[in-house]
């Protein structure tokens, strides 16, 4: 697939010294995550991003020319416990999640318009931890992973009862499912 690049970002691509960065948002019900792979914190889109140091990690971002549900992961090691706690009590499956890569400035300032490598939903946490440290790691898949659930609605009139009931549009399906009709003769 193909990226617009502005130009500022094209021209810190092509400079001989090379700050990349990435950006992470999470969607949980207290509210929002941002974390980036910087030290401190640092703005952009309006918004400010906390700075987690080396200790994101993220798994393969894929992209393919097929229409094919991919994956990734988005880990955090050496995690304090109210982190940990957000992980436990507030990590709901579906929830949307997004990954930046973004080159940075001498003045750590992030360059305009970062390249957006993932958008999908979370599926699941996983806290790993031992005497030294806990690690935790949140598995995001593609919206297309949708592609392989089986659907449950049926075209039946218990199942529209379900969804709207007192309606009879679906009252005479069975009743015509292997009735023979003659079409078009007179």
């Amino acid at each position: 697939m193909s990226r617009e690049l502005t130009a500022a970002l094209a021209a810190a691509l092509d400079a001989a010294d090379l700050r990349p960065a990435i950006l992470f948002e999470g969607t949980f019900p207290s509210g929002m995550v941002r974390i980036w792979t910087g030290a401190g914190p640092v703005e952009w889109d309006g918004k400010t991003w906390t700075g987690v140091g080396v200790l994101l990690g993220l798994g393969a971002l894929e992209e393919t020319s097929d229409v094919v549900a991919t994956g990734t992961t988005v880990s955090l090691s050496g995690v304090p416990l109210d982190l940990v706690g957000l992980a436990i009590d507030e990590a709901r499956q579906g929830q949307p999640g997004r990954i930046w890569l973004a080159l940075l400035t001498e003045e750590r300032q992030i360059i305009a318009d970062p390249v957006q490598a993932f958008s999908g939903r979370l599926d699941v946490p996983e806290i790993q931890e031992d005497a030294q440290s806990c690690r935790i790691t949140i598995s995001y898949e593609s919206r297309l992973i949708d592609l392989n659930v089986p659907r449950n609605w049926r075209y039946t009139h218990e199942s529209q009862q379900v969804l709207f009931a007192g309606d009879l549009g679906f009252a005479h399906v069975t009743a015509i499912q292997d009735r023979e009709i003659t079409w078009g003769r007179g």
